[in-house]
Formats: C-alpha cells, structure tokens, sequence
C-alpha cells in the first residue's frame, strides 16, 4: 500500500494486484464467457465492452435497489444489459437504447441464451428520442448510461426527474482514461469532464466516483424533506 503526499492511501493496479481483485468476483457464467468471446471477435471496437466486475457491480445494484425499471443507454453487444437484466425483481425490465442493428444482433442471441430476452425491451432509435418519450413520472429505478460522451449531459437531464428517490444513476467511462482530470482535455476527454461538472452542480443528486474500469459515477437521487421522514 502507498500514499500520496496529502496521506490519501492508493494501491497501485497492478496486472497481480488487477487478476486478483477479478478473481473476488463471481465468474463469467457460460453465456458471458461466450458473449466475451464473440466482442472481442469484433476487433478494437471490443474495448467497449464493460469488464467482467464491472458486470457484478451493476448486477449487485440492480439487486440492492430491488429495481424492477431499469434504463442503459448504449447497449454494444448487451453485456452490461446482461448484468442489468441479471439483477432484476421479478417482474422487471430494462429498456436499452443502442442505434446499430448490427452490435445489438450478438446482444440479443447472448439473452435468448441467458433466458432473461423477456425481460429487456431494445429500442433501436437515437437514445434521446426514446428518452424524450417515456413518461414524465418518476418511476425508474436504475439507470446507466455508456454511449456517446458529449450526449451524456442531455441523457442525464431527460433521466433524472424520471428516476424515483433513492434511486440510482451510473455513468460509465467518468475517467475517460485519465483525459477527464486534464485541465486541457480535448474530445471526449473534455466532454466527460464537462459531464462530471454537470453532475457535481446537480442538488438533485449526491454522487461518488469510483475507479472501476474507467471510471463509473455512482449517484442517488436525493428524497424530498416529505420524504426524509422514519420508514423513508
């Protein structure tokens, strides 16, 4: 264990330290295994896929809110929707949003085979679109989003009036390879670090970034004072 020069501890990723920390996880099942495989057949373009732990995190906070109303904007082959779908009350359904007709073929192949295609509703369309029309109410339990960075800020402000109190948003990506803590970050660089601003002015939500992959932004919509109250 190290620590910076402010006291701060850090543990240095290591690949040692990096297999090991995946080992804690529970392992790839047999249709993850084989969904891996086919993205990394996809070539560069694979990098997009969430990793292994990643997975188990959303899956474990997909369970802790007992969501049943799950949205993830950009779905590439369905891993994460995989993870999401994994971690669903009975009854629940998460809404995808993805444009390419392509990606999304191995997607849905890999949550026949998963038995959970009943539970995920794909929506091929630009994501704000589909945003834009779900209802106004605040029923969503979950969300995560991991699609074009510069349309971040726009997802965020159509999802969160419609997310519930308590529950949670997830950005992906939030490090952007360190380029986010760049004071001159160009790009997509600049655009989650532009994001990661919008997200900490936000009073609707109190949230935390975590160095999972590369970075994932853990939010909770805040309860009204009416709704602080015991039981709450």
């Amino acid at each position: 264990m190290s620590r910076t020069e402010d006291g701060v501890k850090t543990v240095p990723l290591t690949r040692e330290v990096y297999a090991y920390l995946v080992e804690q996880a529970e392992p790839p099942s047999p249709v993850q295994r084989r969904l891996i495989a086919r993205t990394r057949e996809l070539g560069g373009t694979a990098e997009m896929q969430i990793p292994h732990e990643q997975g188990v995190f959303l899956t474990l906070l997909a369970q802790l809110v007992d969501a049943r109303r799950i949205v993830e904007v950009g779905t590439f082959t369905g891993y994460s929707t995989l993870a999401l779908a994994a971690g669903l009350a009975p009854g629940g359904q998460v809404l995808t949003c993805d444009v390419s007709e392509e990606w999304t073929a191995i997607a849905r192949r890999a949550w026949q085979e998963a038995g959970v295609a009943d539970r995920i509703d794909l929506r091929i369309a630009p994501a704000l679109d589909t945003l834009r029309a779900l209802p106004p109410e605040p029923v969503i339990d979950l969300v995560f989003l991991d699609a074009d960075k510069p349309g971040y800020p726009a997802y965020w402000d159509q999802l969160v009036p419609r997310v519930r109190p308590g529950g949670l948003l997830l950005a992906d990506n939030v490090l952007y390879g360190g380029e986010a803590a760049r004071e001159d970050a160009t790009g997509n660089g600049l655009a989650i670090r532009e994001f990661n601003a919008h997200v900490r002015a936000d009073d609707r939500v109190e949230s935390v970034l975590l160095p999972i992959a590369d970075g994932l932004t853990v939010a909770r919509k805040r309860r009204t004072p009416a709704q602080t109250g015991p039981g709450a």
